[in-house]
């Protein structure tokens, strides 16, 4: 029996290629996209704890302004920095999602020369299939004429 040879391996291979590549760019971008967000998560739990620590100044029995006046600028920082980090995560999530769509058409471009490739095996498998029912045949033929001959 003959051998398959799909004669597109080779571009089925680049597409297998490609398709790893992206993967790991996806990764790598989701990767830092969850570390820009551990950030951000991190600035909002400090904020949170600043917003809790200026509550607790304000129910001392004294009243110590410089105290009160550095929690709020310190307040205000974080809302400065969790609006950049914001701004960041932004940028990281249309990063991700730009390269999940290279990924999708990827994975699609793999997929395509891998369903022709089983069309192509199919087909093969049909030709054999017809090629071996020919010699059958002929081989019928052949020795039903050697029986008429030793016959006749």
């Amino acid at each position: 029996m003959a051998r398959f040879n799909y004669r597109m391996q080779n571009i089925l291979n680049i597409k297998q290629k490609t398709e790893g590549q992206v993967k790991m760019e996806f990764a790598a971008a989701q990767s830092e996209l969850n570390k820009q967000l551990d950030i951000l998560d991190e600035y909002i739990y400090r904020r949170a704890n600043y917003l809790k620590e200026a509550e607790e100044l304000r129910n001392e029995d004294s009243l110590r302004l410089q105290d009160i006046l550095d929690n709020q600028y310190a307040t205000a920082q974080m809302d400065v920095m969790i609006a950049s980090q914001a701004k960041v995560v932004k940028k990281h999530e249309a990063e991700v999602e730009k390269v999940r769509v290279k990924l999708a058409r990827a994975m699609q471009e793999r997929k395509m020369q891998e369903t022709l490739r089983d069309r192509a095996y199919a087909e093969f498998v049909e030709e054999q299939k017809q090629e071996e029912a020919k010699e059958n045949d002929q081989r019928t033929s052949f020795t039903y004429g050697q029986k008429r001959q030793e016959n006749g």
